[in-house]
């Protein structure tokens, strides 16, 4: 694309939010020609006693949605039955134009640890009808837990075979870690296609979200538990960090597409009511209890880190470094997370009660030395912010934190890895345990990628980038269980899925183990 297109399409990306004014007519009773929940329905953001339920109303969704510019109100409820006999909680929530006509209502009165059913209505339209699950009671330390974390779905690369696999098992809910949609295209063999170009607007992130939620076996896996959810770079642009993209367009206009696609990322995800407030700028991390078994530190890796270092002349993002030649790298200040999350993160670990402390972000933690010759590592994940790591490794080492567990995504490959303080160093204690979801759809680097990174990164104890999937865990009180799943072809839809391998971490033991 020449900059002349790109400038003029990122400027009309502040257009598209300027022109979102509030509507003031309610269409009260809306007539569909076609099924306005053609997106499906969702649910996250579980405490013990509230959910929250989204939905959008889109009757035409890869064209816009197909909504009048009105409100239109869409009532919903959850029952603590299938047949919804037991009607817990019910309301009405008004689906607006200047937000994609999406619904994001917080559902509550639940009782701890219990299974629910949910459903929207609009006009005479009722929605298909969602599960989803409350979170165990803050003083609940002898439960189970069940959940699985995904990431990297690109949709050309292949059917979300993955998410059928999913769908299917009992999962009390899902981890989403970035890459949810991706703004290019690129790779050989391609199944199916965007139906647009790479977009810049808050319409064009709105159609390819779209498209992306159309596919059933997604559908299905956001109707079968709730979801957590943060983003990575695809989300907006191929490795920006903060306010720089790629490209290095002009700060301004970069940052009108990114609240562009914050909107439109928001519009899709059953993230609570108020998240976004408008603007180029959105707090997503946080933390999430699992009663006194577990609890979620969920990470935002993009929005405020420091840029790049030794980036390829005249770009921004990442870049294949020799360690020798990058001395910028090993900077102190240098942070992946911004030192105000990275205060956070550290205050959130400190003060937990939990017996599990999981840390979700969106990539490989571990350092990866991928040069089959030289000391090679790649600067858009943690190895381009190598102190920033040893900070957070450090303090978990010095506070004595309790189990804890990195999760992760983004390399589009499955790993185990035994997490150091110091990786050059065999001597140095593990002080904490990995574990990497492979891509649902993207494609994954070649074998002899992957047996180079495992023969030069012997904390790195299993490593499969030929199959797509996810991870699923099991957690009690003395064991945690990963299960890497994997797809025979992610070329076709109905593809059956089995486990690439499985690891433990014990109770009071850091390091992983062969299961």
């Amino acid at each position: 694309m020449n900059n002349t297109r790109r400038s003029l399409l990122i400027r009309s990306a502040a257009l598209s939010a300027a022109l979102a004014l509030p509507a003031t007519r309610i269409l009260a009773q809306p007539r569909f020609a076609q099924n306005p929940f053609s997106l499906g329905v969702a649910s996250g953001y579980p405490q013990p006693e509230s959910v929250v339920l989204w939905t959008r109303l889109a009757p035409d969704p890869l064209n816009g949605g197909g909504m009048p510019d009105a409100n239109v109100p869409v009532r919903w409820e959850i029952a603590a039955d299938a047949k919804f006999s037991k009607i817990v909680d019910r309301g009405e929530g008004l689906a607006m134009p200047q937000l994609a006509h999406a619904v994001h209502v917080q559902a509550k009165g639940l009782a701890p640890s219990h299974w629910y059913w949910y459903r929207f209505m609009a006009g005479d339209a009722v929605s298909t009808v969602g599960r989803t699950r409350s979170a165990p009671a803050a003083d609940d330390a002898r439960g189970k837990l069940s959940f699985a974390v995904a990431s990297c779905q690109h949709y050309e690369h292949g059917f979300y075979a993955a998410y059928r696999d999913m769908a299917g098992q009992e999962l009390d809910f899902v981890m989403h870690v970035g890459d949810y949609i991706y703004e290019s295209s690129w790779g050989k063999g391609r199944v199916r296609d965007h139906h647009i170009p790479e977009p810049y607007t808050l319409a064009d992130y709105r159609n390819r979200y779209a498209q992306y939620k159309m596919d059933p076996n997604l559908q299905a896996a956001h109707a079968a538990c709730p979801w957590l959810v943060t983003w990575d770079d695809h989300e907006v642009d191929n490795d920006y960090a903060n306010d720089r993209s790629q490209d290095l367009d002009p700060v301004e206009a970069f940052l009108a597409r990114r609240a562009a696609a914050y909107q439109a990322y928001y519009e899709h995800m059953p993230l609570p009511p108020g998240t976004f407030s408008g603007g180029p700028n959105m707090k997503i991390y946080g933390t999430h209890a699992m009663g006194q078994l577990a609890r979620i530190q969920l990470l935002d890796m993009r929005q405020y880190r420091d840029y790049h270092v030794c980036s390829r002349p005249g770009r921004g993002g990442g870049n294949q470094v020799n360690v020798a030649e990058c001395a910028d790298r090993t900077k102190t200040e240098h942070s992946i997370l911004g030192r105000t999350q990275e205060q956070w993160l550290e205050q959130a670990l400190a003060a937990s009660p939990a017996r599990w402390n999981i840390i979700a972000q969106t990539t490989l933690m571990a350092q990866a030395d991928r040069g089959a010759d030289t000391r090679t590592v790649y600067t858009d994940g943690w190895d381009g912010y190598p102190a920033a790591r040893e900070r957070l490794l450090k303090f978990i080492a010095e506070r004595k934190v309790r189990n804890p567990v990195v999760l992760g995504g983004d390399v589009h490959f499955a790993a185990a890895c035994d997490l150091k303080v110091d990786f050059d160093n065999e001597r140095s204690p593990v002080v904490a345990s990995e574990f990497v979801a492979t891509s649902i759809t993207s494609y994954g680097p070649s074998r002899a990628r992957n047996e180079t990174l495992l023969a030069k990164n012997p904390h790195v104890k299993f490593a499969n980038s030929q199959r797509r999937g996810y991870s699923k865990y099991e957690v009690t009180p003395r064991r945690w269980e990963t299960s890497f799943r994997g797809v025979y072809d992610a070329a076709d839809p109905q593809s059956r899925a089995y486990n690439l391998g499985q690891y433990v971490v014990e109770d009071g033991k850091s390091g992983v183990q062969r299961g």
